[in-house]
């Protein structure tokens, strides 16, 4: 079969290849693959910034498919079935994470598409543990994007709780940050959604989808819009989705007395600047979010199934499976909002 594989770490070092097709045993199940999205750690492995990656491995962890084979000890999934999967392949099974199901925090979990072979191929293994049975309601190309979901479904309805009163900021209109605010649109809450100018198509997709105020930060000034819409008070949540620094320290002053700030975006360096005194004199509560859990998954899938989250509007380009690198160079130029890859 056809594969994109990372063949060593550093810039690049990927290329299509044919290799042998994956074999099922046990409780795996193969599936072939429909489509996988293009995540922004992918394309940190193509840059070589991201080294969890073990290289020679098939990158690719957002995708659907249907079954095609299953192992003899596969008892629930069915060869015909329509699924997505999440990304967690092994893990120890005897930490304490793991027996609350906290596979994304089993520190010898190991995952799709980044320590074993994943979707950017013509098939993939995945346990029948991680595989979801797709509703009829629920498209394909949809369900390729419920990885990304679950994480948002994970930060803003595990880590924390997104009430129907609550006033959001979520910084960041990419996909996450556009998949977050559709979370948080579908417990009723009042969004907030800041980006830069740059990023103008963005912020006019966030309003069809559902953000109450849209900001662009050169232009606009943050803090004026955000105290307006809270009597002063401070948004009660932020939802950092960018990744950048100066968005983390100017969204600290703009959250409640004892609010709440989570962290979904990953940041480029391990120690950064933080506004500690924000955190400290206005009691707020600061809180990391790691990836997805299987409890995460269900949920997003049910808000997938009750078409609460708009993946139509989102994905913006989609592209063979041949010309991968025509998908991550477009990922990369920033043009587009998702980008699936067809297998």
């Amino acid at each position: 079969m056809e594969a994109v594989i990372k063949d060593a770490p550093g810039y690049d070092n990927m290329e299509l290849k044919t290799i042998e097709e994956p074999v099922v045993h046990g409780d795996l199940v193969k599936i072939k693959v429909a489509y996988t999205g293009i995540c922004g750690t992918d394309i940190h492995a193509f840059t070589g910034e991201y080294r969890n990656s073990k290289t020679p491995v098939v990158l690719g962890h957002e995708f659907s498919g249907v079954v095609v084979e299953i192992g003899d000890n596969v008892k629930n999934v069915k060869v015909g079935d329509r699924v997505t999967s999440e990304t967690t392949f092994t893990t120890c099974g005897e930490c304490e994470y793991c027996l609350e199901k906290d596979y994304n925090l089993c520190s010898n979990r190991k995952g799709i598409g980044t320590q074993v072979n994943g979707s950017m191929a013509e098939f993939v293994l995945s346990r029948e543990e991680s595989v979801h049975v797709l509703s009829d309601k629920i498209s394909l190309k949809a369900a390729a994007l419920t990885e990304p979901l679950a994480c948002c479904v994970h930060a803003g309805l595990e880590k924390t709780i997104i009430n129907q009163d609550d006033k959001v900021l979520i910084f960041g209109p990419g996909p996450i940050g556009l998949l977050q605010c559709q979370v948080a649109k579908a417990q009723g809450a009042f969004v907030i959604l800041a980006g830069i100018t740059k990023d103008k198509d963005r912020l006019d997709l966030a309003k069809s989808l559902g953000a109450d105020v849209v900001v662009d930060v050169l232009q606009e000034d943050l803090q004026e819009v955000v105290m307006k819409h809270t009597n002063g008070y401070g948004v009660d949540k932020v939802f950092e989705c960018s990744g950048a620094v100066p968005a983390l320290n100017q969204g600290l002053p703009l959250v409640k007395k004892k609010g709440t700030f989570v962290q979904v975006g990953i940041f480029a360096n391990k120690m950064n600047p933080l506004d500690q005194e924000s955190i400290i004199q206005r009691e707020i509560t600061y809180i990391g979010t790691r990836s997805q859990k299987p409890s995460s998954w269900h949920t997003a899938l049910k808000l997938l199934e009750e078409q609460k989250i708009d993946t139509d509007k989102m994905i913006t380009k989609v592209v063979p499976l041949k010309e991968w690198r025509q998908g991550f160079e477009a990922v990369m130029a920033g043009n587009e909002i998702k980008v699936i890859i067809e297998s």
